[in-house]
Order: structure tokens, then C-alpha cells, then sequence
């Protein structure tokens, strides 16, 4: 059913994916004598008070798109269990895939640049929201076996 409680977690996991269209990877880094900010959709730098876009990540921000859908898309999966939890698998190596090619793009745009070595100070917040994304969809794993489990005991009784 859709308003299982793993329906919930899959969903915050894909706002969490989402969010990231808005946050900041890193900020505050100095490319070019001037403060840059990195988002999935590129480099921002600061130039006159205003944020100026300096280069895109086209696949990143693509990429990211399709990413943040496959938690929804296995919402809708609820009548086959296994094979929700197969996705939910799926979904968070898929997931640890992008973080490592999100942080590799962001050291090498710094590096390239200036050949600035980030500092823990300058994560944002968007560093952190692909493991919450899997924290949750690990919570969704866990709670589809409940159910599972439900099922199967209430099947016996029949």
C-alpha cells in the first residue's frame, strides 16, 4: 500500500537527492583570487556582490535527475515486495556511485583551477544529503521486511 511508512522514507530520500539542486557542494573556495561556490550545476563565483555561473556540470545535474526519481519510482512498486527491496539495493549503490563522481568532480574543479585543496570548512551542505538519502532508503529496506514479515505470518493463520 502507498501509505506504508517506507513509502515515506523513499520519499524524503528522493527530497533529499532533490535538495540538492539547491545547496552548495563547497563554498567559499578562492579560484582565481575570487570566492566560488560549487553546485551539482556548476561554479558560481562571487563578482560584485552577485553570483555569477562560471561553468556547468551538464552530466552531473542530469544524471542527478534520474537518480533522485528512482526512490519514487520504487514507491510505486509496493505490490511486489522483493523486488522493491532489489531496487532499494539498487538505488543505494547507484547512489554511492554518484557521490563518489559528485566529489570527484568537485576536487577536480578545484584543483584544476587554482589547485586549491578543499578543507573540511568549506563542505556544504549538499556533501551530506546523498547519505542521508541512503540512511533513509536503508530505513525503507527495513521496514519493507516488517511487512514482508506481516504478510507471511498473516498468510499462515489463513
Amino acid at each position: 500500500m502507498l501509505q506504508r511508512v517506507q513509502s515515506i522514507y523513499l520519499f524524503f530520500a528522493s527530497l533529499a537527492l532533490f535538495a540538492l539542486y539547491m545547496v552548495t557542494l563547497a563554498n567559499n573556495v578562492y579560484i582565481g583570487g575570487k570566492p566560488t561556490s560549487i553546485k551539482i550545476t556548476g561554479l558560481f563565483q562571487d563578482v560584485n556582490g552577485a553570483q555569477q555561473h562560471v561553468s556547468s556540470f551538464v552530466a552531473l545535474t542530469a544524471v542527478l535527475a534520474v537518480i533522485a526519481l528512482l526512490p519514487l519510482a520504487i514507491i510505486f512498486l509496493y505490490r511486489n515486495r522483493k523486488q522493491q527491496v532489489a531496487l532499494c539495493y539498487s538505488a543505494i549503490l547507484v547512489i554511492l556511485g554518484y557521490s563518489f563522481w559528485m566529489a570527484q568532480t568537485v576536487k577536480n574543479a578545484t584543483e584544476e583551477a587554482a589547485g586549491v585543496v578543499l578543507k573540511s570548512d568549506n563542505f556544504g551542505v549538499g556533501m551530506f544529503l546523498p547519505p542521508l538519502g541512503i540512511l533513509l532508503i536503508f530505513l525503507a529496506i527495513r521496514a519493507i521486511k516488517k511487512d514482508e514479515a506481516l504478510v507471511r505470518s498473516a498468510d499462515r493463520l489463513r
